[in-house]
């Protein structure tokens, strides 16, 4: 947890620096295209541009621990209000996305490595590869194409059907669609906002998927080989409760690592699909800030993502201490 706590200051700092050296100036951004080189001062003096770089940097790291992640530029709104507005959106994306890749990646990696060197491990191997290789705004709108273009069964832009705001308004307590519709009954926002999801959940899918497939397939031919496991085979199991009993219980804490990982590096690279399928979440609201030179915002959403993979490593250790009695926190 120390270096945990080094590593998200690290990263802001890092942040706030490049920020800060980028041209451009946030002042002009604030005060507007038309300001006076007067107006353009006080804004510079009132968002405390015109003091020391280190001095900024202390006064954020201040007002961080305070629960004041500054103002943004392009919105005139607190930093953390953003955040809380836009975050629930992208996390639960990224949670669809992420069940998706278990729920496919893990039998595929199980069946890829019952049949290792078979016909059906060379598809599943090649699937996994070109899963983690193609480019996501390509796939995103070669998805939008087929399945809303042609076959016209999936919307492609937004989170549900916004004339439902009229005839059935959603009560909103965790801003996630899914979840807000479920938990009050909003069956026709529920059914909406399932087929909004589906493709861009299926874009942000594609690497975790590959990335999960190879992983189980790894494992599992690795744990195989085990003492243990060999040892089963031999007591006459059969080899179904071998590879998805025995096998896949080791092969576990690696893919729990990687799964950890991936969520908060999707979590993070959600900027070109958010944006591609109008989805109103933590990546499109970063893009805007780039685009406006918003320092505040790109240095808090740059915070978010940093705690985000901090606690996920934190999470995967206290997993794999669980899944693994080998392994002892001390």
């Amino acid at each position: 947890m120390a270096l945990a706590i080094l590593v998200v200051a690290g990263v802001v700092v890092l942040t706030f620096v490049i920020a800060r050296v980028v041209p451009g100036d946030p002042a002009v951004s604030w005060a507007g295209p038309h300001a006076s080189r007067a107006e353009i001062a006080r804004v510079r003096h009132e968002l405390g541009l015109d003091r020391p770089l280190p001095v900024q940097i202390g006064r954020y790291f201040v007002g961080v621990l305070d629960g004041n992640w500054g103002t943004s530029i392009h919105t005139h709104r607190p930093v953390l209000s953003d955040l809380m507005d836009r975050a629930p959106a992208s996390i639960e994306l990224v949670t669809v996305a992420l069940v998706l890749s278990l729920v496919l990646g893990v039998p595929l990696g199980l069946v890829s490595a019952k049949w290792s060197g078979k016909a059906v491990d060379g598809v599943i191997r090649v699937g996994a590869v070109l899963g983690v290789s193609m480019p996501a705004f390509w796939l995103a709108l070669i998805l939008q194409l087929v399945f809303f273009q042609r076959l016209h069964l999936l919307p492609v832009a937004g989170q549900y059907d916004p004339n439902l705001d009229y005839t059935h308004p959603l009560t909103q307590y965790t801003r996630m669609v899914l979840v807000d519709a479920l938990v009050t009954g909003n069956w026709s926002v529920l059914r909406s906002a399932a087929a909004h999801v589906v493709l861009p959940a299926l874009v942000i899918a594609s690497y975790p998927l590959g990335v999960i497939t190879r992983m189980v397939r790894a494992s599992v031919l690795d744990s195989v080989g085990e003492d243990h496991v060999r040892m089963v085979r031999a007591l006459g199991f059969p080899e179904r409760s071998v590879f998805g009993r025995f096998a896949l219980k080791l092969a576990l804490n690696p893919v729990i690592a990687v799964v950890a990982l991936v969520f908060a590096y999707s979590l993070a690279n959600t900027f070109l699909v958010e944006a591609i399928f109008d989805w109103p979440g933590l990546g499109s609201y970063a893009a805007d800030s780039i685009s406006s030179l918003d320092t505040p915002a790109i240095v808090g959403v740059t915070l978010f993502v940093a705690v985000v993979y901090v606690l996920a490593n934190l999470v995967v250790d206290l997993l794999q201490a669980w899944l693994d009695p080998r392994i002892a926190l001390r």
